[in-house]
C-alpha cells in the first residue's frame, strides 16, 4: 500500500484529500466519533489489505542484543578446535571485522551434535531450544556492513545503519494494522534500558506516529500512567475536546498526518486502559505454563525474560501484529551478549535467562494452534569472531559481520533445516549470503505483504523497509 492510498476520506460522489475532508466535516463530538469510526474501519481495510495470502499473522521476535556467537550456538566448526591457538593469517583478515593477521583461533568451549529427527546440529549451549529443532529454520550465512552495535542494531531494526527510517515492526503495523482495536499493533516488551542505537530502534520515523512501538517494561507496572485518572465520561471530554482542537489546527497543514497520529494515539492510550493490565497480567496463567516458561527461576533476570515471553505469546492470542522482546542486562551492559571476554561464563549466564522462555514460547505457540500463524525470529545483529587475542580461560570473542547465523520457527518456515554456509573457521560466507533486508522482505512476504509495493512517500520518493534491497529467500519456505 502507498501514502496516497491510505490516506483519502471518499464518499459517493468520489474521493477528496483528507484536508478537504476535515475541513468540511466540522469539529466537536461528531468529528471525534468520526475519527473512532474511521480508525475502526482503516484497521479492518488494513486487515484485508495485504498484497498476497498471508501465511502468518504476527511476529515475535527475540532480539539477542549484543550479537550471540554463531560458532558457539548453531554452526559447528571442528576446525577451530583442532587449529586453536595458531595464528589466522593475513589470509582471514577482514577490514568489516575485528581482525589482525596475529590473532588466533578460538574453539567452541560447547559440545555440538545433531538434533531431533531432522538432525539439525545445534551446541549444548542452548539445550532446551536444541528440543525444538524441527521447528527451526536456520540462516547460517548472514552477512552485515559495520562491526558497531548501534549501526548494526538500526540495520537490524530498521533496514538502515544511520537509522532515521521507522523500525520495522513499525512497517508491520502500518502495512497490517492490530487484530484488537484496544491494544497497539506494535509492542517492545523491554528491561528497562535502550540498545544501541537509541529508541530509533523502535521508532515510527516519517510513518505516522500511531505504528510506534509501545514499550512495556518487565519490572513494576507494566506500562506508565494506565490506571485511569478520570471517570471515563470525563475522560471522553477531554479527548472530545483535544480532537476538536486537533481537528482545526489540522485543517489548516499542508499535511494533517503527525495531528491524525496523536489523535489515533490518544484513542489507542483511551483504549489500552482496560486491555493492558489484562493482558500484562501472567498471574492468570496456569502453574505448569508459568513453570515452563521460567517464571519461577531463581535467577531474577531469568524471571524477567520469562515473564516477557509469557506476555508476547498473550499478546499474539490477543491480537498484536508484531511484539519484540529485548533481553535484561546482567552487568549493565545494554548489550548482553557482548561478550569480548568470559565467553563461556557470560554466554552460558545469556543462555540460561533466554532459552528456556524462548523454547517454552514456541512450544506453548504449537499447542494452542498458533505456531502455523506466528513468526519467532531469533536474531543477534551480528555475531562473533571465531579468533582471539589469545587463548585463555577468560578469553572472548569480538564483534563480526562476515558471517552469522539467525532462526525462524513457525510462520511457514521449513523446520529442521539450515540454509547458508561459511568456510571451514565461521570466518566468511562461502554459500548463499544473506542481508537483513532479505530477511525483511522474507517475513513481510509471509505477513502477506510484498516488500517492494509497502511503501510510504516521504522526502520525494517511495521509501520502504528493504530501501533498493532485498529478496524473498523462498528456500526458506514450506
Amino acid at each position: 500500500m502507498t501514502h496516497s492510498e491510505t490516506h483519502a476520506a471518499c464518499d459517493g460522489q468520489g474521493c477528496r484529500s483528507r484536508r478537504a475532508f476535515l475541513q468540511e466535516a466540522g469539529v466537536g463530538f461528531g468529528w471525534l466519533a468520526w475519527q473512532a469510526i474511521a480508525q475502526q474501519a482503516a484497521a479492518k481495510t488494513n486487515d484485508r489489505s495485504g498484497h498476497h495470502r498471508p501465511r502468518a499473522k504476527s511476529i515475535v521476535f527475540c532480539f539477542m542484543d549484543g550479537g550471540p556467537s554463531h560458532v558457539d550456538s548453531l554452526d559447528e566448526k571442528p576446525m577451530l578446535k583442532k587449529f586453536e591457538g595458531k595464528p589466522i593469517g593475513e589470509s582471514a583478515v577482514s577490514k568489516r571485522s575485528q581482525s589482525s593477521a596475529n590473532r588466533v583461533w578460538f574453539g567452541s568451549p560447547w559440545s555440538f551434535r545433531a538434533r531431533g529427527d531432522s538432525g539439525l546440529v545445534m551446541s549444548d549451549l542452548f539445550p532446551n531450544i536444541a528440543k525444538q529443532a524441527d521447528h527451526l529454520c536456520v540462516v547460517r550465512s548472514m552477512v552485515g556492513e559495520l562491526p558497531l552495535h548501534g549501526q548494526q542494531d538500526l540495520l537490524l531494526h530498521t533496514g538502515r545503519i544511520l537509522g532515521q527510517a521507522p523500525s520495522f515492526g513499525a512497517w508491520v503495523s502500518y502495512g497490517l494494522g492490530t487484530e484488537n482495536q484496544n491494544l497497539p499493533g506494535y509492542v517492545v516488551l523491554n528491561n528497562d534500558w535502550v540498545p544501541n542505537g537509541g529508541l530509533e530502534n523502535f521508532g515510527s520515523s516519517f510513518l505516522p506516529a500511531s505504528h510506534q512501538a509501545t514499550q512495556v517494561r518487565s519490572k513494576g507496572v507494566p506500562v506508565d500512567n494506565i490506571a485511569q485518572a478520570d471517570r471515563l465520561s470525563l475522560q471522553r471530554r477531554k479527548l472530545a475536546l483535544l480532537a476538536e482542537q486537533d481537528a482545526e489546527f489540522a485543517a489548516t497543514t499542508s499535511d494533517a498526518l503527525a495531528i491524525e497520529g496523536a489523535i489515533a494515539n490518544y484513542e489507542t492510550a483511551f483504549r489500552m486502559q482496560s486491555a493492558v493490565p489484562d493482558v500484562t497480567d501472567i498471574s492468570r496463567e496456569p502453574e505448569h505454563i508459568q513453570k515452563m516458561y521460567g517464571v519461577d527461576s531463581p535467577d531474577e533476570h531469568q524471571r524477567l525474560y520469562a515473564t516477557q515471553a509469557l506476555r508476547a505469546r498473550r499478546l499474539v492470542e490477543a491480537g498484536v501484529r508484531f511484539v519484540e522482546i529485548t533481553c535484561p542486562s546482567f552487568d549493565g551492559n545494554n548489550s548482553p551478549w557482548d561478550q569480548h571476554g568470559l565467553l563461556k561464563q557470560n554466554h552460558e549466564k545469556n543462555a540460561r535467562i533466554t532459552e528456556q522462555s524462548v523454547a517454552a514460547l514456541i512450544v506453548d505457540l504449537e499447542q494452542r494452534g498458533l505456531l502455523d500463524e506466528t513468526i519467532v525470529l531469533w536474531a543477534g545483529e551480528m555475531g562473533r569472531t571465531p579468533h582471539t587475542p589469545s587463548v585463555h580461560a577468560s578469553a572472548g570473542r569480538d564483534h563480526h559481520v562476515n558471517a552469522y547465523s539467525i532462526f525462524m520457527a513457525g510462520g511457514g518456515f521449513k523446520g529442521g533445516f539450515a540454509y547458508g554456509e561459511t568456510d571451514d573457521f565461521g570466518n566468511s560466507v562461502v554459500a548463499d549470503p544473506v542481508d537483513i533486508h532479505d530477511i525483511h522482505a522474507t517475513l513481510l512476504h509471509q505477513m502477506g505483504l510484498n516488500h517492494e509495493r509497502l511503501t510510504f512517500r516521504h522526502g520525494g520518493r517511495d521509501q520502504r523497509l528493504t530501501d533498493v534491497h532485498g529478496r524473498v529467500l523462498t528456500d526458506l519456505l514450506s
